[in-house]
């Protein structure tokens, strides 16, 4: 049989239909969408009709989903719409494996699921990992994550205190004219930062923890001299640090404490004159026990589907010349 002969299959006993289909069955039209086949459900079965080769990665996806729901795994709407993903660019995609790879956020219904291989990778590697360089494309869940991990850590009382930091280049280091303290000052460059824990954390509880310094903010250059300990240290847009800021920002390293650094080289605002520190610690870091980098692309874009394309268009055009 080629990959083009129609193939019609049906799957019995599958009792999880309304939850794999989604609200108004937005989920199975997606799958038919996204794969060239047609779906029907009766009862506890499925039918699947279309080309052989997308019938038989449909039939892959749903087996997947239901031995998910059968160790008794939460999926959620939103793990569908990425499972979908997945198996589109991917069809020997192991669900289980990557979304069995979650963080959890005590006190909370919040459960963080990675949206694809290279995420499981960066969680596996922050955890297993003093420090962690991911280096990719934005919307791929980098800097989340690193939040997610470090509020877990928290959390956990695994850490004291979160820092979190990032180059102010448009102010050029130079943030004194700005009005406000120095966290009033720094804000405005860290608001991935603070999207991502408003997330996860009541807004009231993240001012208290700033006032009370469990949540630190500074720009990286004021860094220099400091040793952090018992910490989780992020920082974010480090494609915007120097050569010298990040070999200071990596040397501050305590005890009991783990460092993420995270950053899209093709996105770097350095004048000409300066060398991106991330580019620099990316190349000559790799084969240091302890450390670890992880690169992202565009297939692992979790924002809206538009944002991969554009993505991929861009980088099209710079390995054009």
């Amino acid at each position: 049989m080629s990959d083009n002969d129609n193939l019609e299959i049906t799957l019995e006993s599958t009792p999880y239909i309304p939850e794999i289909f989604g609200t108004q069955d937005s989920n199975l039209k997606l799958i038919e969408k996204n794969f060239q086949v047609t779906i029907t459900a009766r009862d506890n079965s499925i039918k699947l009709s279309g080309p052989s080769s997308s019938v038989s990665k449909v039939e892959r996806l749903f087996h997947q989903l239901f031995e998910l729901m059968d160790s008794g795994h939460s999926v959620f709407n939103g793990d569908i719409k990425h499972a979908i993903r997945l198996f589109s660019n991917d069809e020997n995609t192991d669900l289980k494996s990557i979304l069995s790879e979650r963080i959890i956020l005590p006190g909370s219904q919040t459960q963080i699921i990675p949206k694809g291989k290279n995420q499981k990778t960066f969680i596996r590697c922050i955890k297993d990992s003093n420090i962690t360089i991911a280096v990719g494309p934005a919307g791929t869940g980098k800097t989340y994550l690193a939040v997610a991990l470090a509020v877990e850590g928290l959390l956990t009382k695994k850490f004291k205190r979160i820092v979190l930091t990032r180059p102010a280049v448009e102010a050029g280091e130079s943030l004194g004219y700005l009005p406000g303290d120095i966290t009033e000052k720094i804000n405005p460059y860290l608001m991935p930062l603070f999207d991502a824990l408003y997330n996860m954390l009541d807004p009231q509880r993240v001012q208290t923890m700033i006032q009370e310094n469990i949540i630190e903010i500074a720009p990286l250059a004021y860094m220099r001299g400091r040793t952090l300990s018992d910490s989780f240290i992020i920082l974010d847009e480090a494609q915007n640090s120097t050569q010298e800021q990040m070999k200071m920002f990596l040397t501050r390293l305590g005890a009991n404490s783990k460092m993420v650094a995270t950053g899209d080289i093709t996105q770097i605002d350095l004048a000409n004159s300066k060398k991106s520190g991330l580019v620099e610690a990316n190349s000559i870091l790799k084969n240091i026990e302890g450390i670890s980098i992880v690169s992202f692309n565009h297939t692992d874009v979790v924002r809206h589907p538009i944002v991969q394309k554009i993505i991929q268009a861009y980088e099209k055009k710079n390995s054009q010349g």
